[in-house]
């Protein structure tokens, strides 16, 4: 009877503060479909719906007590469903073979890949000998060499090359990114090279899509030649969403210093920007008597700064991270044109409904979990300072001590999520941002609309101008910083459960009312020394047999110092290690600690190998004759295209094989051989033998 009136006496606390849990029940709705490791079938959404219905009028009845619980659970089968409408309603043919050939199609986006050769996606593809609907509804294709570039590329222009192209990849190990997923969504069948080039086939298709695409295209040539270098490829940036113009020295600076933020059009700039015509707006109808006496001059003035929003929008490309942006910012000018508090937790979690009912995917990705945590951290700590009454000291020191607290609070939240994902931490990033962040709202922002307005007269390179000088002090900064003894640091990845665990606890400390809020810290706690205490693999094993990595004394040891240097960047930066790749390869030994390892890499190498004895693992990037009759473990591309990349988990003798297959699952936009899971005869007692019999 106690334990039900403490219940019913903490759900009535809740009342007015419960709207923020609606968006946390769709992301565990949409973070179970894509955990999944089989896909549901029609008859499960349909249960789904139904039983959210079902709950949903149930609710109505059941009392301000039981009703949130069971709105939750709604929630959940609603985030539920939409992830899987998602999936399907953009299904798309994906190539399952390595294709070389013609390949033809319309361009409808540009930027560069990590190794800094200009990338094309095309779209309504024709490939040569493939039936249409066995063609991919988009490709990407990198173009290498000087070669590849035969024709300007140019929104809208259908091109013709000849290309290698492939499905997209799989995780590079068990649990790692999940491409093929990201690729399902992006409607990208197929990804690929050319060395040959382009051909113009036809002049440049435009619909009101490709249009805005080639006016973007136009403005980012045009800033670039008025601010040349990396000054321009960053204006470009910030102002189109075109990255191309920046060098990988320019990038990397950035991330070390933990301004690459800055690059990407999302919260920070949509809010600066609207907020900046926001004011002006105001300022101009306040000098207006008649204008600020009798016409709603603040609604007005919101509405002048979503219009300034939308063409932002449409003007950077509409990414996802600038979407997400978009609707925070929509949110609280709405907010304003109804006469409610235009920033609030009830605000962000509105926005957060809304685009992960547009794109589910999201959730599963860096950006929408670190532009979440930010604002919501930001929105909390800004409210908790209002609730209690502080005052950050005299006035005109207030805003200096707010950009402090705003960098810090949204470097806190960000800096785990950001870790998570790329293994790294900038250990002056605070620094950093503290030197950029204000002149990106007090000078680089309003330069940029200024620009924009003095266009119309041919004056913007005034604009551009001032834009440049507040552009060039933060790639300096940069610089400077990255350039610090210990800039940057590596840290390994954590496992699956980590990063959730952290966020529902650090939820619960924002969303929950009462002293009970407190023990979401337990959790936090938790997630931490989950993360601290986690092992890295003892091998690894590539999905294509091109590289095998194993654990030493001293760190990742890699079967090859050049190839694959994706996969042993990706496995280098799991483990939290800043080495390259050669350096890696100088720690391989073949008699290592655990099974002995033969790595076999191409044809000479296969043809040579003399054989091996039970307990070996050989690896070869080429099929092996005979490989069926050896005792050993042999795995060549046949088998491992049926079980991806390969980890042997555990510590010492007793180690655990894992498939990527097998902890991704099969779903729609998994790319393994469609056959069964081969019986590799490694479970963990197996390989324990295998390691004694050596």
């Amino acid at each position: 009877m106690g334990h039900g009136l403490g219940f019913r006496h903490a759900m009535l606390i809740q009342r007015g503060h419960l709207f923020g849990w609606c968006p946390v029940g769709m992301a565990c709705g949409i973070a179970l479909f894509f955990g999944l490791r089989f896909e549901p079938s029609f008859g499960t959404f349909v249960a789904m719906g139904v039983a959210g219905l079902v709950v949903f009028f149930l609710a109505r009845r059941a009392g301000e007590v039981l009703s949130p619980p069971m709105v939750f659970l709604v929630m959940i089968a609603l985030g539920f469903v939409l992830a899987g409408w998602r999936a399907h309603s953009v299904a798309g043919p994906v190539l399952d073979w390595r294709y070389y050939g013609p390949v033809e199609g319309r361009i409808v986006g540009m930027d560069r890949s990590a190794s800094d050769a200009v990338r094309l996606t095309l779209d309504h593809v024709k490939l040569d000998r493939v039936s249409p609907h066995e063609t991919p509804t988009r490709v990407r294709i990198s173009l290498h060499g000087d070669s590849a570039l035969g024709v300007a590329p140019e929104p809208g222009l259908r091109v013709m090359t000849t290309a290698h192209l492939g499905p997209p990849g799989g995780p590079v190990e068990p649990g790692g990114f999940d491409f093929q997923r990201h690729a399902w969504f992006a409607e990208l069948g197929a990804v690929g090279y050319t060395r040959v080039p382009l051909v113009a086939i036809s002049m440049a298709e435009f619909d009101l899509r490709q249009t805005v695409f080639h006016i973007r295209m136009s403005v980012s040539a045009h800033v670039r030649q008025a601010l040349p270098g990396d000054v321009g490829g960053f204006a470009a940036a910030v102002t189109t969403g075109d990255r191309s113009g920046i060098s990988q020295d320019a990038l990397n600076d950035l991330r070390a210093s933990n301004t690459a933020h800055l690059l990407a059009i999302s919260g920070l700039h949509m809010g600066l920007l609207s907020g900046f015509v926001f004011g002006v707006l105001r300022l101009l109808f306040a000098i207006i008597p008649y204008v600020a006496l009798y016409w709603p001059a603040r609604k007005m003035a919101a509405v002048g700064a979503l219009i300034a929003a939308s063409v932002y929008l449409a003007l950077s490309g509409g990414n996802v991270a600038t979407e997400r942006a978009f609707v925070m910012v929509a949110v609280a000018l709405c907010a304003v044109l109804v006469g409610r508090r235009a920033i609030s937790l009830r605000a962000v979690a509105m926005a957060a409904i809304i685009v992960l009912t547009l794109r589910p995917e999201a959730l599963m990705g860096p950006g929408f979990q670190m532009s979440f945590a930010a604002t919501t951290a930001l929105v909390a700590v800004f409210g908790w300072i209002r609730d209690l009454e502080w005052t950050l000291g005299p006035k005109w020191l207030q805003p200096v001590l707010g950009v402090v607290i705003s960098s810090a609070v949204a470097g806190l939240a960000t800096a785990p999520i950001g870790a998570a994902h790329f293994n790294t931490m900038a250990h002056y990033g605070l620094i950093a941002n503290l030197a950029s962040v204000p002149l990106m709202g007090a000078l680089v922002i309003p330069a940029a609309v200024l620009a924009l307005a003095l266009a119309a007269v041919g004056l913007d390179l005034i604009g551009l101008w001032l834009m440049g000088l507040g552009l060039r002090w933060i790639l300096w900064v940069a610089d400077t910083v990255s350039g610090l003894d210990g800039a940057q640091g590596y840290v390994a990845g954590p496992s699956a459960v980590v990063l959730p665990l952290m966020a529902m606890g650090m939820l619960f400390v924002i969303l929950w009312q009462g002293r009970a809020r407190f023990a979401g810290l337990a959790a936090v706690g938790i997630a931490l020394a989950l993360w601290q205490g986690g092992a890295r693999p003892q091998v690894l094993v590539a999905d294509t047999g091109s590289l095998v990595g194993r654990m030493t004394e001293e760190g990742r040891a890699l079967s090859r110092p050049k190839g694959a240097g994706f996969v042993a960047r990706n496995w280098l930066e799991n483990d939290g290690e800043g080495i390259d790749q050669e350096t890696a390869a100088r720690r391989w030994d073949t008699d290592g600690p655990g099974p002995r390892i033969v790595h076999l890499s191409g044809k000479r190498a296969a043809a040579a190998f003399t054989g091996c004895v039970k307990g070996d693992i050989v690896v070869a990037n080429t099929d092996l004759q005979g490989a069926a009759e050896l005792p050993c473990l042999v795995l060549t591309p046949p088998v491992l295209r049926r079980t991806g990349a390969i980890a042997l988990v555990g510590q010492g003798d007793t180690l655990q094989l894992l498939t990527a297959r097998e902890v991704a699952g099969d779903r729609m936009w998994s790319g393994w051989t469609k056959s069964a899971l081969p019986d590799l005869s490694l479970d963990g007692t197996v390989v324990q033998t295998l390691a004694q019999n050596r």
